[in-house]
């Protein structure tokens, strides 16, 4: 925690000297004592401090200075920190400026100069200001700021990225706390550049304007560069498919990087709540589950690359080579592909236009508090549906699940059934089906056609959050490696067709069980056609694919 600040003003060199001498040398063990020549100066250093975060214990100022006096410094600097303890350094004449000072500035105490000694005339009443100053002081979030609005997609982005990648931050939405004096204070200090949504705010004083995630991620020290450029085994997708392939590779002695699109986790590390994982009775948050695979991942070695994407593959020899978005390459003996799936696209006229204010696909385990009182809509029957039910159920005043089917018994599990038949703010919508969204700015109503009635009902809705099944992000692998007709992943014994190995397939064995038409590449996970859409299934075939991986090296 940073330390509080002392901050003094004179524009005589050598008082300013000899007071921030006799600063230190009682206070410096508890707080940092900065000095400024000028009250403009010094007010431009209050403000930057204040979009650091910092906190301002004492201003100690002088009244006679030139182009602004000490009481106007004071009067304006109490603007930017007005907690902190005001103080006044006056000539033995200057008695009327001292009361000016009490009447305009609300000062605490001013002092004469000279303050010798200063045992006697100056720590005296400073310690009972800062004791003062002490009792009420609550210390500042020392972390990430992002300001932004609520409806701005590209505020939830930073939102979603940060939270994911398990980065604290503060979230201030600059139109709900329009009326916080602090808040002001803060969008004052910035001056124009509060108008360029969303700010990013770093403890350092770095401020970044409109920014993207991977603005954000190469200042938070996130890796997106690999350290080497040949690797044994090369994972692309972070989810429990890939996490655990990662775990089981590097604690077997593979060199083993992952290459994450986004966060690591995948949609897994979204979910809200995993109750049937084995091991956690009571369950974990997809988020906890993510985090702790990545510290044990990162413990055996594993490299993990995120945000990045891989957009292409090239085979030449023993090598796979995995061109990166950035334009880099990786080379490796085994290339798994872990890569997930992504959810399937919602239309429905508005849908597009107001995605991120107010419709999101997946997730939303951070901004479930954001709703608290309002009506949230959720569009799917799977459990990730269920679970982000359960979630904002604890916020909202009501959720209303929406299913094209009569029952949710084929597609969720029947423990998350229950527990939604069991919430009283849930309720479940049959048959129904998202006709449209409406709004200008942000969601406002939905559209449901009931397809019993043929009927269309336009309800308030302050929310969507879209889960309707998922399809795998695999067009840059189409050239190289063997698809369905949805694009997943075609492995071991899916590639044999009339008794023949899939075409380019160039040994003389078989390939292993989840092995691709190439020899070194493997699938796993949601993107491998036929895989189990379960976290524990993931986790399983990424776990299996290593000792397969260990077999195609020993060959290499």
């Amino acid at each position: 925690m940073p330390k509080p600040i002392l901050l003094s003003v004179d524009d005589d060199s050598d008082v300013l000297r000899a007071i921030e001498r006799d600063l230190r040398s009682q206070y410096g063990a508890e707080y940092r004592v900065i000095g400024s020549d000028s009250p403009e100066g010094a007010l431009d250093l209050l403000k930057q401090l204040k979009v650091r975060n910092d906190s301002v214990a004492l201003l100690l100022a002088d009244q006679r200075m030139p182009r602004m006096d000490g009481v106007e410094f004071l009067r304006e600097a109490m603007g930017i920190f007005p907690g902190a303890k005001r103080a006044l350094l006056t000539a033995y004449a200057d008695t009327n400026a001292a009361i000016s000072a009490i009447n305009q500035a609300s000062i605490n105490y001013f002092f004469l100069k000279p303050w010798d000694p200063p045992a006697e005339h100056l720590y005296p009443q400073l310690d009972d200001l800062l004791d003062d100053w002490q009792a009420s002081f609550r210390p500042t979030f020392q972390g990430i700021r992002v300001l932004g609005t609520r409806w701005s997609p590209r505020s939830y982005e930073l939102r979603d990225f940060l939270a994911r990648n398990h980065v604290p931050y503060q979230w201030i939405d600059v139109e709900l706390s329009a009326n916080d004096p602090e808040t002001k204070r803060l969008l004052e200090a910035l001056g124009p550049e509060a108008t360029q949504l969303p700010v990013v705010l770093f403890p350092d004083g770095t401020k970044l304007l409109e920014s993207l995630p991977a603005d954000i991620a190469q200042k938070v020290g996130l890796r997106t560069r690999a350290q080497t450029s040949f690797y044994d085994l090369a994972i692309v997708g972070g989810g429990p498919a890939g996490l655990a392939a990662a775990v089981y590779g590097a604690s077997e002695g593979l060199h083993t990087m992952i290459i994450e699109r986004e966060a690591p986790g995948g949609q897994a590390g979204m979910s809200s709540r995993i109750e049937n994982y084995l091991g956690f009775p009571t369950g974990l948050s997809g988020g906890d589950l993510a985090r702790r695979a990545v510290v044990q991942a990162r413990r055996f070695g594993v490299e993990i690359l995120a945000p990045q994407e891989a957009v292409g593959v090239r085979i030449e020899g023993p090598y796979r080579i995995v061109k990166l978005a950035d334009g880099n390459e990786i080379s490796c003996h085994a290339l798994m592909i872990a890569s997930g799936v992504q959810w399937r696209r919602l239309e429905a006229p508005g849908v597009d236009r107001l995605q991120g204010a107010g419709i999101y696909y997946g997730g939303g385990a951070t901004e479930a508090l954001s709703y608290k009182g309002e009506i949230v809509y959720v569009v799917g029957g799977a459990n990730s549906a269920g679970q982000a039910a359960m979630n904002f159920a604890r916020y909202a005043e009501r959720v209303i699940i929406l299913v094209r089917g009569e029952s949710l018994s084929s597609t969720m599990s029947r423990y998350l059934i229950d527990q939604v038949q069991a919430t009283p703010n849930i309720q479940l919508w049959t048959h129904a089906s998202v006709a449209a969204a409406h709004g200008e700015n942000h969601l406002e109503e939905v559209s449901v056609l009931c397809s019993d009635t043929n009927k269309i009902e336009r309800v308030p809705a302050s929310a969507m959050f879209i889960f309707i099944g998922a399809l795998p992000r695999t067009d840059w692998l189409a050239n190289i490696l063997e698809r369905d007709e949805r694009g997943f992943l075609l492995t071991g014994p899916d590639l044999m067709r009339d008794g023949q190995r899939a075409k380019g397939w160039t040994l003389d064995r078989d390939p292993f069980l989840l092995e691709t038409n190439v020899p070194g590449i493997f699938a796993v996970g949601d993107v491998r056609h036929g895989s189990i859409k379960r976290v524990a299934s993931g986790v399983g075939e990424g776990s299996v694919a290593v000792q397969f991986i260990h077999q195609y090296l020993s060959k290499v």
